[in-house]
């Protein structure tokens, strides 16, 4: 994969549905991930196997997971919240897991009842399985850019906590702007100071567009260097403890600046355009794309 390469983590199915209020049959689900496949997207975030307590929308992740074409070289990622978790998605024959923690104290508190300490100490029989199962795994940071409870988060956490998770196994850290926070020059700040302790190729970054700041983000971050960026088809998500949250930068609009400036993605943005109205209508919503709203320019003949 050339230096002109950027590869799009998509996030729609898990990131983007765990936060819809209707409830959304597997089906949907299985055709969504199927659908985005099938436009050259190669990692595809399938779903969670947290607690149905916790996220019920997810509670079918071992149905979906088992359904989905999962083919050579595709990479299929599940997030995981602790053992139990991984061994549900281990059983389904689940190959990448992701785990997640929290650059903010309050936010890992308030999120998941334990600090940031604790949240990395229950990864540890996790990371510890994944090395003897053959497992990749994928390491999530939340609140790099700004918490909602604490308000700015020092970038010494954010770098400490990417370090661990590189550290601990994890093959790749996404960094996470959860509540849309950030704007380019801090973007760009946290990049280049996590790559001084993690390498640059190890990172990707998750921007969500509660501001509408997501793409000069991107931008900023890749303009460093940085070659992985978690994108959600049709904007579908956002975090629900943020303020206004319009959820995840769209994949439509990220795979729009890359093709301009040049980069490849392997990505075929008309038949992503298609995918993002098509499940924006399923689910009665208003296309969080903004490219995916005003489709491609038409070019000179």
């Amino acid at each position: 994969m050339g230096h002109d390469h950027v590869r799009i983590v998509e996030v729609g199915p898990r990131d983007g549905l765990q936060n819809e209020k209707q409830s959304i049959p597997a089906a949907t689900k299985i055709e969504l991930i199927g659908r985005l496949a099938a436009t050259g997207l190669c990692t595809i975030e399938a779903t969670s196997f947290v607690s149905p307590k916790w996220i019920p929308q997810l509670a079918d992740a071992a149905e979906v997971y088992a359904a989905i074409d999962k083919p050579a070289g595709g990479r299929r990622p599940v997030l995981v919240p602790n053992l139990q978790g991984y061994e549900r998605a281990r059983a389904v024959g689940a190959t990448e897991v992701a785990v997640f923690t929290a650059a903010s104290e309050a936010f890992s508190r308030r999120n998941t009842n334990a600090s940031i300490e604790e949240s990395l100490a229950r990864f540890a029989p996790v990371m510890e399985r994944a090395r003897a199962d053959g497992v990749a795994v994928r390491g999530y940071v939340s609140t790099v850019l700004g918490c909602p409870y604490q308000g700015d988060v020092p970038v010494a956490d954010v770098v400490r906590v990417a370090r661990t998770l590189y550290e601990s196994g994890c093959y790749e850290i996404s960094l996470g702007d959860t509540i849309g926070a950030g704007t380019a020059g801090k973007a760009r700040d946290m990049v280049r100071a996590v790559a001084a302790e993690v390498p640059m190729a190890a990172l990707a970054v998750h921007y969500h567009d509660t501001r509408g700041q997501a793409l000069a983000n991107v931008y900023a971050s890749i303009e460093l260097g940085v070659r992985v960026v978690d994108a959600s088809v049709g904007g579908l998500g956002g975090c629900p403890y943020a303020n206004g949250a319009t959820g995840n930068v769209a994949s439509e609009d990220v795979v729009y600046l890359l093709h301009g400036l040049g980069l490849a993605t392997g990505v075929d943005l008309q038949g992503l355009i298609d995918t993002g109205r098509w499940i924006s209508d399923v689910l009665g919503r208003e296309n969080g794309s903004k490219v995916g709203r005003a489709g491609l320019p038409r070019r000179a003949d």
